[in-house]
């Protein structure tokens, strides 16, 4: 019998695939679904979504039928409150858009699943994620794009250990999406044509700042001012947690041309706006920094930095300053002015195809 690896399967074509292809390639396969929902009620409104709803255990449980594989469904509803759901609330109370698909890589899915994955006995664990591991001459492991760049998810992963590369296989990152659909269809998967998930699996709606105000209830900010770029009042916003920067669609007040958001004070609930030059700049800080290709980051090399995750990348230089706090933070100096730096946002650092690490976005 090969190795025995824990597939995590979100009941979507992607780690279906994953799930027979390593069995193809001779691992003794288990199947598994992560059971995050908090409730009943939460798992119906996201059922149609393609991940995390209850759809997804069935879709799953027929895939690992047809795979002749065992299945099972784990609780990870408290890692997933925790890590996940409480920190996206308590970003957006404080004025930073977080991307919780980062959190729940690094505290659920490798973090959580790894652990309980070991108490099973496996040697692996396996997504279906858009992304290639891979290693250096001096054995370093990393993360590398995958063969397609329309569907490449490396940005999301960039935070993962070395010890949690060296027991993850991505089997997927060696394939385009039309390819994958195929092998599912060859292979007699239900799941061959399910549409992709896309939306945040908690928030089946869509409105961040609706669910984080219900989240808070009275420690939602609520309305507050709107100001100019010289500080001057210009009108009234919903509340922080409704907005984030370089937004320009739904803010409620009537300028007579395009007006974006530029900055978002929490302390004191105020949203500045401003024109689409304003929303330009050319440097940004980091902190909470996680390392991949190498140890540290190379003062005089020249790297591509994705600051979220459709951005195709921009060249960049970095430097290490001390924080206030003693702690090291990156400062990121672009050689052409990027759009809509965000705090709260991960910046993604790239040498070639391989991801050299990455970091939070302060400032």
């Amino acid at each position: 019998m090969g190795k025995k690896v824990v597939v995590g399967m979100s009941g979507g074509v992607d780690s279906s695939v994953a799930a027979y292809l390593l069995k193809q390639q001779g691992y003794e396969v288990i199947g598994v679904t992560m059971q995050i929902w908090q409730n009943e009620e939460a798992a119906c409104r996201i059922e149609e979504k393609g991940c995390c709803g209850l759809s997804a255990v069935e879709d799953a449980r027929r895939v690992a039928a047809v795979l002749d594989i065992p299945y099972y469904v784990m609780n990870f509803k408290h890692e997933f409150r925790r890590d996940v759901m409480d920190y996206f609330v308590e970003e957006y109370k404080h004025g930073r858009t977080p991307n919780p698909c980062i959190a729940c890589n690094r505290f659920v899915k490798w973090d959580a699943l790894l652990a309980r994955s070991r108490e099973i006995g496996a040697d692996y664990i396996a997504t279906g994620h858009y992304a290639r591991i891979a290693q250096n001459a001096d054995g370093r492991y990393y993360i590398r794009n995958s063969v397609t760049a329309a569907k490449d998810q490396t940005y999301v992963l960039y935070s993962l250990t070395q010890d949690q590369l060296a027991h993850t296989l991505m089997p997927v990152g060696e394939y385009e999406k039309p390819m994958v659909r195929k092998i599912a269809l060859e292979a007699n998967l239900p799941v061959a044509n399910k549409p992709d998930s896309e939306d945040i699996c908690f928030i089946p709606d869509g409105d961040a700042g609706a669910f984080v105000d219900r989240e808070l209830g009275k420690e939602a900010p609520g309305p507050g001012n709107y100001v100019n770029m010289a500080g001057e009042v210009i009108g009234q916003h919903k509340g922080v947690t409704h907005y984030t920067i370089g937004q320009r669609k739904g803010l409620g007040i009537a300028a007579g041309h395009r007006i974006f958001v530029t900055k978002i004070d929490a302390e004191q609930n105020i949203v500045t706006l401003g024109e689409s030059e304003d929303v330009f700049t050319d440097q940004l800080i980091a902190n909470d920094l996680c390392y991949m290709e190498q140890e540290r980051f190379d003062e005089n090399m020249e790297y591509i930095a994705k600051i979220r995750y459709s951005d195709p990348g921009s060249p960049c230089k970095v430097s290490y300053e001390k924080a206030e706090d003693g702690s090291e933070r990156l400062r990121v100096n672009f050689l052409k002015k990027v759009r809509a730096v965000t705090p709260g946002q991960a910046i993604v650092l790239y040498h070639g195809q391989a991801v050299a690490g990455g970091g939070v976005i302060t400032n």
